[in-house]
């Protein structure tokens, strides 16, 4: 019985662990809106996350559109790497038009 808890634990903990590391974050997102994208975009941060609602962001980067988005918003924009997507995603959504938060960008 002693096993079968400390083994029941020790996945729980791992588990808690992966997860916390494959989430994105908004503040990374923000700190690669303003090197990456704020020159070519033209406007800051909250121009852009505002651009679309929630539900709006949620539909285009479900539908796997979001780079085409972010290309269309900042035309300007050469390179945009993949790995920033998700980042930049939960930036966008966390400060989207109908959020009521301002990021301070």
């Amino acid at each position: 019985m002693k096993t079968m808890t400390k083994l029941a634990v020790a996945a729980l903990l791992g588990m808690t662990l992966l997860s916390s590391t494959a989430s994105a974050d908004v503040k990374k997102g923000q700190k690669i809106y303003l090197k990456k994208l704020k020159a070519p975009c033209g406007f800051n941060g909250v121009k852009f996350a505002q651009s679309h609602t929630q539900d709006e962001w949620e539909a285009i980067h479900e539908a796997g559109k979001f780079e085409a988005e972010v290309k269309k918003l900042c035309p300007k924009v050469k390179k945009f790497k993949a790995k920033y997507i998700p980042d930049v995603y939960d930036f966008a959504y966390e400060y989207a038009s109908d959020s009521g938060n301002v990021p301070s960008c």
